[in-house]
């Protein structure tokens, strides 16, 4: 597997967050890697354009060897930004601005390379072949070794597949936000043989209460006991479950909840339980 099962994702590490230290940064990076979560999610865009520096300092320091973890970074969302001279929040595909902001990633992340580039959001004004002529660039100077996306539709990655190989697609997907087992992209994905990554894989049931998030509560309750789990080591299972090897990107920097996403690797819901858990998100039968 080219990436652990479980994924770190940093967007909350810096200014966007937690706001770590490069001695906090350094120490949860250990217990990360401990804990075989070794791929990191990063996109240029995080903590306003300084998340990436303040990762690659502490790794520079961790006496982490580059082969035991994987990289991953994202480009092409302008943001408004004291960094960034945009007047109006954009995309930029252009094939000499994803060459030199995949070249800006590794030289903050302090890295020679990244194990995958993603395109952060599609643009409805993307060019497939200038992003091919970008990537192959990349790849053929050996800064990238793969190249995927992120949000984009079945459609999308229709369009772009026929101009540049895509390997991963990074989505929402959760109990609460489970379009993508609906609407095709998870068997797109999955017959097309490109890796499916979830961010926000918790959905919304700790940040929301209403009448959905209040029946998964009752519903994931009666089962704490059955598998010795908790909520969120439910939720993740949940995911974890569906046939296209989904990778979970979690977001927390809690050492304690970091654990228990890694227990959630060995809970296998049975099957009349999955179906009960959805039920209780949908507020209905399945059809």
């Amino acid at each position: 597997m080219t990436y652990s099962r479980l994924i770190a994702g940093t967007m909350t590490w810096g200014i966007w967050g937690k706001q770590l230290n490069t001695t906090k940064i350094i120490d949860l990076l250990h217990f990360c890697v401990d804990l075989n979560i070794t791929t990191f999610d990063h996109a240029d865009i995080y903590g306003d354009y300084t998340t990436e520096a303040n990762f690659g300092k502490a790794y520079a320091e961790s006496g982490i060897s580059r082969s035991d973890i994987q990289l991953i970074s994202k480009c092409g969302i302008q943001l408004k930004s004291a960094n960034r001279k945009n007047s109006v929040k954009h995309y930029n595909y252009n094939k000499d601005y994803i060459i030199w902001s995949a070249e800006r990633s590794l030289k903050q992340l302090k890295t020679d390379y990244l194990d995958l580039l993603l395109l952060h959001r599609p643009s409805p004004l993307m060019q497939p072949d200038e992003i091919s002529e970008a990537v192959l660039n990349l790849k053929d100077r050996g800064l990238i070794a793969n190249f995927g996306v992120s949000n984009f539709t079945v459609s999308q990655l229709e369009l772009l597949s026929k101009s540049v190989d895509i390997s991963v697609n990074q989505i929402e997907c959760s109990l609460t936000q489970n379009n993508a087992m609906y609407d095709g992209t998870l068997d797109h994905m999955a017959t097309k043989h490109i890796t499916a990554m979830a961010w926000s894989p918790l959905g919304s049931v700790f940040r929301e209460d209403n009448e959905q998030t209040r029946r998964i509560h009752k519903q994931l309750g009666k089962l704490l006991d059955t598998y010795n789990a908790t909520e969120d080591q439910l939720l993740l299972a949940w995911l974890l479950k569906h046939p296209s090897q989904i990778h979970p990107v979690i977001g927390t920097t809690t050492k304690q909840r970091i654990s228990d996403a890694v227990k959630a690797l060995t809970i296998d819901l049975a099957l009349e339980d999955w179906f009960k858990i959805l039920e209780a998100s949908q507020g209905i039968e399945v059809p």
